[in-house]
């Protein structure tokens, strides 16, 4: 589906299994200026923040969007392996090869979801920093650190906490409820991702991983409903000012 088609998707309208699950993008649309993909109103509720954010001497961008499957399913893999930097829940490297896959598995599922289970699937949500508190050269690592007072990006948090709802977005990752640690980079459209959430089952998820090559595949089948609730369904729920706002948003960038 291209932009103009993906733009037609009736307000609220529930993800196909395919497009929740991340093995179909007929949902969202590239952004060139964001160099991502999002669900056509998430960009342009993210668009109207990014505008008024600029207005506070902050550059928001996102750096992570639409997440596919396969991109979802290698990061997993990679980090079960070794071949990619695993971090326990205070963000210290842990060694792969040093842990039972059932360790592996809980270590990886504190930051990073399942294939099938990313929220990145949905097209609703998105990682971001302030560029302008980027220096040169440095590299963007998402760490909780950052985000907090004397971070580099403190005033990026603080900003978001008092005007994110102001365009219907959230953060789904705001603590720690004993799954998923917090990720203030993290934003969600509540619109999409509310019945997004609420329709992505454990038979659905089941369904998706089948046919996967998925690493430690017999110790997530053994505990996927456990993993469902905890680190799946286990956070914030959409705000109702989120959810109102995102609607005034989106009527006023419509096309007279």
């Amino acid at each position: 589906m291209d932009a103009q088609s993906a733009n037609k998707r009736p307000a609220g309208a529930v993800l196909s299994p395919l497009e929740l699950t991340g093995r179909a993008r007929t949902h969202v649309e590239p952004l060139p200026e964001f160099g991502c993909e999002l669900e056509p109103q998430a960009a342009t509720a993210l668009r109207a923040m990014r505008a008024a954010a600029a207005t506070a001497g902050i550059d928001l961008q996102p750096v992570s969007g639409f997440r596919d499957f396969e991109r979802q399913l290698a990061i997993w893999n990679g980090k079960f392996r070794g071949t990619r930097v695993l971090l326990d829940a205070t963000s210290r490297p842990l060694v792969a090869a040093a842990l039972e896959p059932a360790q592996r598995v809980a270590a990886i599922l504190v930051w990073t979801a399942l294939p099938g289970a990313s929220r990145h699937h949905w097209g609703s949500d998105c990682d971001v920093i302030d560029r302008n508190a980027l220096p040169p050269g440095a590299t963007v690592e998402l760490l909780p650190a950052e985000y907090a007072a004397g971070g580099r990006y403190a005033r990026l948090s603080q900003w978001l906490a008092q005007h994110a709802h102001d365009y219907g977005f959230f953060l789904p990752y705001d603590r720690d409820r004993g799954g998923v640690q917090p990720e203030p980079w993290h934003l969600s459209y509540a619109p999409v991702s509310a019945p997004a959430l609420a329709a992505l089952d454990v038979d659905l998820l089941r369904a998706a991983l089948a046919d996967a090559a998925l690493d430690g595949r017999a110790a997530v089948a053994s505990r996927l409903a456990e993993y469902h609730a905890r680190y799946i369904a286990a956070v914030a729920p959409a705000p109702a000012a989120a959810l109102a706002a995102a609607a005034v948003v989106n009527r006023a960038t419509r096309p007279a």
